[in-house]
């Protein structure tokens, strides 16, 4: 994957620059290599050429000597002999050039010797033909011999000449085609380097206008995102700075300078001047964490207090962290936000907390009068009432024993209310211990408590198989209890009651009274065939101390089915009721599976 994203790297232009360049250089060392051959090519020819005029000059200059020799015989004039005896000199100096042209040629330097060893011979034999000619006496016999072998020494003289100037033809040919050899793929050789060169430049050239368009675009959406993130420090209430650890100077955004009361730009960023705005109690506080910045990669979220250029003291939170760039240079990057708001509105939360606590020890102090000091009264009513009727109930007139019934009543009534408000003052303020639980059990359990009721009416529950859910066990067998209890009590009058509860995992999303998520519920309804109610008051039963009916048509509270609300949303779940008058109800109880 990082091979494939090469070509978008900054690294794949260097290495098509790095190449270019390279190839360049390859080119110029080829061709200066080239010019170099092509040089030595006529170097070899022109040494060829004096070789070769050389050779005919040293022919030329033994054949003036034989010349010069047969003109002295012929004639007897010694004015012929001039040129023989100027020839030895030439020759001398014309076999040295020829020894220095050949001195690269082992070949022509071995026919140079041979070459010297006829021409002295010659020389030899041109020598004794004169020497006996100017002897008075001599045989002519002598002579002859003497021309005949010099004709063949100078014939073969002749042959070693034209040899070395042919071997001379044939090196320089050799030379030649080599070099034709090499100029032949050199051509292109070089053409198809320049080509590559010339792609590559190209490619080079379409990935920089292809970057270009990028950096513009980039340029552009940045610009786009500067000004939006100067929109976003405007509405949020806060400003950004930044601090380049080399150089040690400070960067303000335009907000930064409005949240203390100043125009942007108008002062120089940095610590000096901005200290200058802290409120003086917080001065010391803020050099601290200065000093944790420079020591550290993070600086934690801290509050101070500023006094703002027009006197106002405003609360501001202060957060950074260092970054380092791909050059390695560090740079701190940081905010700083306005939250006197939300100073504010936590001192005004504390203080609403302090007033709740103060209101949970009143309610905790009525929860103790309830439970002892409410109910100590009550159960003396009780008991002498219990003893009233006992021992005097009889001797009453009937007026008094109907109050002393209805007083009876009303002290059992107070007695349920003492007792269901505790119930729901212990659902509110109980510890909250979940844990896993069956919910079968608890379903039991909630049997159990009213399987005296269950029995004197008749009654059948049927249930499929309820979930193992992390709950709090106490609180939803209670949910039972007061659900099945509730069904009970409004049943109708001479029809068996009938309660059904059933379970199903669903999803948050497929239920239309539930948020549209993904989350997942245990659905869990109880359903009977008792009384019901209109649909209208489908909230209003769960408010508390609200009753559908008269006291005297059916005994309770209001408290119980408030209570279920509570006992579910300490559980996170939801609760809702459903009646149809003289058909039934429906309750649906919806818990978290997490």
């Amino acid at each position: 994957m990082k091979a494939f994203q090469l070509h978008k790297s900054p690294l794949f232009l260097k290495i098509i620059f790095v190449l270019s360049i390279a190839i360049i250089f390859f080119i110029g060392g080829v061709t200066f290599k080239h010019i170099t051959i092509l040089k030595k090519s006529s170097i070899w020819v022109t040494n060829s050429y004096e070789v070769n005029m050389e050779l005919e000059k040293l022919l030329s200059y033994i054949k003036d000597a034989e010349t010069g020799q047969r003109g002295y015989i012929i004639s007897r004039d010694e004015t012929f002999l001039k040129p023989y005896y100027n020839s030895k000199g030439l020759i001398k100096k014309s076999y040295n050039n020829i020894t220095r042209l050949t001195k690269n040629s082992r070949t022509q330097q071995s026919n140079l010797k041979k070459l010297l060893f006829y021409i002295n011979k010659r020389q030899n034999y041109l020598s004794k033909s004169i020497y006996l000619i100017q002897q008075d006496e001599y045989q002519r016999s002598d002579l002859n011999r003497n021309l005949l072998i010099g004709k063949a020494v100078m014939d073969t003289v002749r042959i070693k000449v034209e040899n070395m100037i042919q071997t001379e033809k044939n090196l320089l040919h050799s030379r030649q085609k080599n070099y034709e050899n090499m100029m032949s793929y050199t051509p292109l050789f070089i053409y198809l380097t320049l080509l590559v060169t010339l792609i590559m430049i190209t490619i080079a050239f379409i990935k920089m206008n292809t970057d270009l368009i990028a950096l513009k675009k980039a340029n552009n959406t940045l610009l786009v995102a500067n000004e939006a993130n100067s929109m976003a420090e405007i509405v949020g209430k806060f400003g950004s700075w930044q601090l380049n650890l080399e150089t040690n100077k400070f960067i303000y955004s335009d907000n930064e300078y409005r949240l203390l009361g100043c125009e942007p730009q108008s002062f120089n960023a940095g610590v000096d001047e901005f200290i200058k705005f802290i409120h003086p109690e917080d001065v010391e506080s803020v050099k601290e964490r200065a000093k944790i910045m420079f020591e550290s990669d993070n600086l934690p979220a801290f509050t101070y207090r500023i006094i703002r250029k027009d006197g106002e003291i405003r609360y501001f939170r202060a957060l950074g962290r260092m970054l380092e760039n791909l050059l390695g240079h560090k740079t701190y990057i940081g905010t700083t936000t306005d939250v006197t708001e939300e100073v504010f509105a936590n001192k005004f939360m504390e203080e609403r907390n302090r007033e709740l606590e103060a209101n949970n020890k009143e309610l905790t102090a009525f929860n103790y009068i309830a439970s002892h000091d409410l109910q100590e009264p009550l159960r003396k009513i009780e008991t002498f009432i219990s003893r009233l009727i006992d021992k005097d109930y009889d001797k009453m007139s009937e007026s008094g024993q109907q109050y002393v019934s209805k007083i009876q009543s009303s002290a059992n009534r107070m007695r349920i209310l003492i007792d269901d408000l505790l119930q729901f003052s212990r659902t509110n303020k109980t510890e909250k211990i979940f844990e896993f639980a069956n919910l079968n059990d608890l379903l039991d359990n909630a049997k159990q408590e009213l399987a005296q009721t269950i029995e004197d009416k008749k009654a059948t529950i049927d249930s499929n198989d309820l979930p193992h859910l992390k709950v709090i066990p106490f609180q939803i067998q209670q949910l039972f209890t007061n659900l099945i209890g509730n069904s009970l009590k409004y049943s109708s009058e001479n029809v068996t009651p009938s309660i059904v509860i059933n379970s199903s995992l669903i999803v948050s999303q497929s239920e239309p009274l539930l948020p549209k998520n993904k989350d997942k519920y245990y659905k869990i309804t109880v359903k009977d065939n008792g009384i019901g109610f209109e649909q209208e008051y489908a909230d209003k039963i769960f408010i508390l101390f609200n009753r559908l009916h008269n006291k005297n048509q059916y005994d309770g509270t209001g408290i119980g089915l408030a209570i279920c609300k509570k006992i579910v949303e300490n559980h996170k779940g939801y609760i809702f009721a459903e009646g149809n008058p003289n058909e039934g109800s429906l309750f649906t109880v919806y818990l978290p599976t997490s």
